[in-house]
C-alpha cells in the first residue's frame, strides 16, 4: 500500500508547491477594473487611484473601465459573467448591498457571484440646493417642500445608489413628497443641479465640496454623526433639523466568484497596504474620505450585514425602482 501511496503523496506535495508560486507570478497581463457608475464620481476617482497604485506594486497596467447604467447593474453583471482569473475586477459600492433587496430581478447575486476582495474607503455625503431655492437652511428647505408636495426634484445617479437611498431615507424621516429624478450617472445629475433643472441631490463631499466652496450650490447638511472636516460650517442633517438621520458612501473590490483565493488574498494584502498608506490616509481625509481596511472574511461579514441593514431602510422608506 505505501508503494501505491508514495507517487500520490508526491503528486500532492508537488501541486501545493506550485499554486503560491503561481499566485505570486499574478498578474502577468493587464487587469481590468470595472466601474459600473459614471466617470468623475467617487468610484472613478478611487479606482484610478488604487488601480495606479497596485500597478506599480505589482508592475502590470490596471485598466479602469467605466460601465454606467441601470444602478450598477450593467457593469456588475459584465464582471459577474467574466473569467474568474483574478483579471476583471469589480469597483462596488453600498448601491450594491442596497440593490440586494432593491432590485428583485438582477442576473447576479452580490454574494453568489462575487468574491470579496477589500474595502477602499467611506465618505460622507452633502444635501445641496441650487442657489435659486429659497431656503437657506434645512428647516427652511424642510418647510418649503411641505408648503409645495410633489413640485420639488432631487436628482440622485441611479436607483439604488448612495444618492437614490439617502433621499428616500430623507424623506421618510422628514415626511417630505419630493419627486425622485434618476439618472444614469451622477455626472448627469450633478450637470442638473448646477443647471437647475432640479432643486436638491445628496452627493459624494469629496466631489460636490469644490462647487459649495464655489458659491455654486447651497449645502444644507451632511450626513455624517458629525461635522465633515471638509465643510466644517455646515451642520449635519441630523443636527439642522432630521434627528438621528445618517447616510454614507462606501467603495470596495470583489471579483467573480470562483477566483483563485490565493489571487483574492493577495490583492487584499496589496489594497491594504495602499489605503492605510499616509499618503493615502492624508489626501483622503482633506476630500472627506476615509480608508477602510479589513481582511477577505471580515469583509464578507460587512458585506452580509450591509445587506440586511439597507433590506430594513429599503422596506421601511418604501423605496422603489423607478
Amino acid at each position: 500500500m505505501a508503494r501505491y501511496l508514495k507517487p500520490f503523496a508526491a503528486l500532492i506535495l508537488s501541486v501545493s508547491a506550485v499554486v503560491p508560486a503561481w499566485s505570486q507570478n499574478y498578474p502577468s497581463r493587464p487587469v481590468r477594473i470595472i466601474v459600473p457608475f459614471a466617470a468623475g464620481g467617487p468610484a472613478d476617482i478611487y479606482a484610478r487611484y488604487v488601480g495606479q497604485r497596485l500597478q506599480e506594486a505589482l508592475g502590470q497596467p490596471f485598466i479602469i473601465e467605466d460601465r454606467p447604467g441601470g444602478g450598477s447593474v450593467l457593469g456588475t453583471d459584465a464582471v459577474a459573467k467574466s473569467a474568474p482569473d483574478g483579471y476583471t475586477l469589480l469597483m462596488m459600492s453600498n448601491t450594491h448591498t442596497v440593490n440586494e433587496s432593491l432590485i428583485s430581478n438582477k442576473p447576479f447575486q452580490l454574494l453568489r457571484d462575487f468574491a470579496p476582495v477589500a474595502p477602499v474607503n467611506y465618505s460622507d455625503l452633502v444635501l445641496v440646493v441650487h442657489p435659486s431655492v429659497p431656503a437657506n437652511s434645512l428647516k427652511e428647505f424642510i418647510a418649503l417642500v411641505k408648503s409645495k408636495p410633489h413640485e420639488l426634484n432631487y436628482a440622485s445617479s441611479g436607483p439604488g445608489t448612495p444618492y437614490h437611498m439617502a433621499g428616500e431615507l430623507f424623506k421618510a424621516m422628514a415626511g417630505l413628497d419630493i419627486v425622485h429624478v434618476p439618472y444614469k450617472g451622477s455626472s448627469g445629475a450633478r450637470t442638473d443641479i448646477l443647471g437647475g433643472q432640479v432643486q436638491m441631490m445628496f452627493d459624494a463631499i469629496t466631489t460636490m465640496a469644490p462647487n459649495v466652496r464655489a458659491g455654486k450650490l447651497k449645502a444644507l447638511g451632511t450626513t455624517g454623526k458629525a461635522r465633515s472636516p471638509v465643510l466644517p460650517e455646515v451642520p449635519t442633517v441630523g443636527e439642522a433639523g432630521v434627528p438621528g438621520y445618517e447616510a454614507t458612501i462606501w467603495l470596495g473590490i470583489m471579483a467573480p466568484l470562483a477566483t483563485p483565493k490565493p489571487i483574492v488574498e493577495r490583492l487584499n494584502a496589496e489594497i491594504r497596504k495602499i489605503v492605510m498608506n499616509s499618503e493615502a490616509k492624508d489626501a483622503w481625509a482633506k476630500q472627506g474620505a476615509a480608508p477602510m481596511s479589513m481582511s477577505t472574511d471580515e469583509f464578507g461579514q460587512y458585506l452580509r450585514e450591509d445587506i440586511a441593514k439597507w433590506a430594513d431602510i429599503v422596506k421601511i422608506s418604501g423605496a422603489k425602482v423607478d
